[in-house]
């Protein structure tokens, strides 16, 4: 049971003298574990996971390896238990999956879109990377299949709006926008001029999938006013930009089994040649009243031929540890803590280029020289931050009365992926989760880069300031929240819950967790010029604020985990005045 502030006020000033610089007191059954927060711990954590020696943690690879079992090391110090079962089936504090590494060979994959002339002839056109680029983790031979186009590609029965209605996608290729409709409508159904659960890829793919088609092929919005999502990757430059490029990475088993094609616009121009129709109509006239204007494309055909390069299977781990709660009926219900330990890896300097040190030191160029991709901020903060809160909730004595499950995923630079084999194979029912912290960047000040500039704005001080994404989901959440920052003293933040152009409400280890209904919050102090490049190091940390951001999520977890009233989930966080 929390006590009251004033009782609890007496008691901090005689045990925790510390506590005088924050701006109320924190409750004495607590105070132990918040006490035991500290700068030092970070820093010497971060060191470690960010150090040369781990060589930029690259999923299946021996850096990220090492990563896992320190993570696994310092959950069993700091005594949580294995959340996990090894294939021994004994404890463990590993949950480990296969992954597919593979290379997508740009050179020998293509589409070809075939048009069937007044003659009776069928004549294919062929398109390759740049203007088509599909990705799947085995070799893909689709053969003149018939295409339909399905506007959006979603299906949202609590918004009145599908499609899907009307048509048949079994046994064809589905061609759909990318983003949602009325984007940038402050009023629309679909979160206003934020994304909702429908805007990914991957939510899209299930659709089709679940629909019967055989692949689906997405295109950025004729009528858009933000980059693709192939531009703004291309902005961010470092690691992205570097050839050969980065592999991709797949869950072995995986409830997806199809492929995806991202087109170019004049692609997209040819698929609607044979409608009558063009793209920037169909657009305008889905979101002038949200009735899906979808349709077979006539006298089209396409192929589809994906190919790798290189192929290889490979075990990776989840990292889960837990600390049962107090009471005999409630400790069967969760609280996550969550980040990913996961990083972009090394590669050889260009020639007659230096790199970057552990600590930011300019490195000679020559044969033996790497550009280590450190991670520090991506996301050696938010790993070292679930290893401290895990220490701190350990080494408080009294416990709430909720379980908590500490768990840093693997894989996430390469599309969540521990995240969605968690989420699909959960160690704890995710009907009794009742809410997930996941910290993804929570060390630096947000500044303008080239991937945010122009598309949102970056408030001149952001030394204070800490990113809440997903408070529409949950505005229960997000009250405890603020709640608890009356100790702290953080600017909170919500402006990438009303934005569209970044994606960034599906781009972390939350967002597999919000498809399940469970209420879930991306902890982010924002973008940085060194975001995915090697100079993201621990000079560049800021400890205080860091520590500051992992004492307002330990005295929320334990709301979440201690109060009578959990947070209730919005399946449907429409903006007020939206018009359906």
């Amino acid at each position: 049971m929390r006590l009251h502030r004033c009782a609890a006020l007496v008691a901090a000033v005689a045990v925790l003298p510390t506590l005088f610089a924050q701006k109320t007191p924190v409750p004495l059954n607590e105070s132990k574990g918040f006490a035991g927060l500290n700068e030092a711990s970070l820093r010497a954590d971060l060191r470690y996971i960010a150090s040369d020696k781990l060589a930029g943690r690259m999923s299946l690879q021996a850096g990220d390896d090492a990563a896992i079992q320190w993570i696994a090391d310092q959950f069993a110090r700091a005594g949580l238990n294995p959340a996990a079962t090894g294939p021994d089936g004994k404890s463990s504090y590993l949950q480990s999956f296969e992954l597919i590494e593979y290379r997508p060979d740009r050179d020998e994959s293509s589409i070809e879109i075939s048009r069937k002339y007044p003659a009776g002839t069928w004549m294919p056109i062929e398109w390759k990377a740049p203007n088509a680029i599909g990705a799947y983790k085995q070799q893909v031979d689709i053969k003149d299949a018939p295409v339909v186009f399905a506007g959006y590609g979603i299906t949202a029965p609590e918004l009145g709006y599908d499609d899907y209605k009307g048509i048949d996608a079994k046994g064809k290729i589905v061609f759909v926008f990318d983003h949602e409709p009325q984007e940038d409508d402050p009023h629309s159904i679909f979160n206003g001029t934020g994304n909702t659960r429908y805007a990914t890829t991957r939510v899209k793919l299930l659709n089709a999938q679940a629909h019967g088609a055989v692949a689906l092929m997405v295109v950025a919005e004729p009528n858009r006013k933000h980059p693709t999502n192939a531009e703004r990757a291309a902005r961010i430059g470092g690691r992205s930009n570097q050839s050969p490029p980065i592999p991709s990475q797949a869950i072995a088993d995986d409830e997806l089994y199809i492929p995806a094609i991202v087109i170019r616009d004049e692609v997209a121009v040819q698929l609607f040649s044979t409608s009558g129709k063009t793209g920037s109509a169909l657009q305008a006239a889905i979101d002038k009243n949200l009735k899906p204007q979808s349709m077979d494309l006539p006298e089209t055909k396409m192929s589809i031929h994906l190919r790798n390069t290189i192929s290889r299977r490979g075990m990776t781990s989840n990292v889960a540890g837990i600390l049962e709660g107090s009471d005999p009926t409630l400790k069967a219900e969760t609280i996550l803590i969550t980040a990913h330990h996961d990083h972009n890896g090394e590669t050889p300097c260009p020639e007659g280029e230096g790199g970057v040190d552990e600590h930011g030191n300019a490195t000679p160029a020559g044969p033996g020289c790497m550009y280590i991709f450190h991670g520090a901020d991506d996301n050696g903060s938010g790993t070292v931050g679930v290893v401290n809160l895990a220490r701190a909730f350990a080494a408080n004595g009294l416990r709430p009365k909720r379980s908590i499950l500490f768990v840093v995923f693997a894989s996430e630079e390469r599309g969540l992926l521990g995240a969605y084999w968690m989420s699909a194979h959960p160690l704890r029912p995710l009907t009794t989760t009742r809410a997930q912290i996941n910290f993804d960047m929570i060390g630096r000040d947000e500044k303008p880069s080239p991937q945010t500039d122009g598309a949102i704005e970056i408030p001149a001080d952001t030394t204070n300031r800490l990113n809440l994404i997903g408070a529409l989901y949950s505005p229960d959440y997000d009250r405890v929240v603020k709640q608890e920052n009356e100790h702290i003293g953080l600017t909170l933040d919500d402006r990438f819950d009303h934005e569209n152009a970044l994606n960034v409400f599906f781009r972390s280890d939350q967002f597999p967790f919000v498809l399940h209904n469970v209420p879930a919050f991306w902890w982010f102090t924002g973008f940085h010029p060194d975001y995915h490049h090697i100079t993201d190091t621990v000079e560049k940390i800021d400890y205080a604020k860091m520590n500051r951001i992992l004492q307002l999520a330990y005295l929320s977890a334990w709301r979440f985990a201690d109060d009578a009233r959990t947070p209730k989930f919005v399946e449907n966080p429409m903006p007020a005045g939206a018009r359906r």
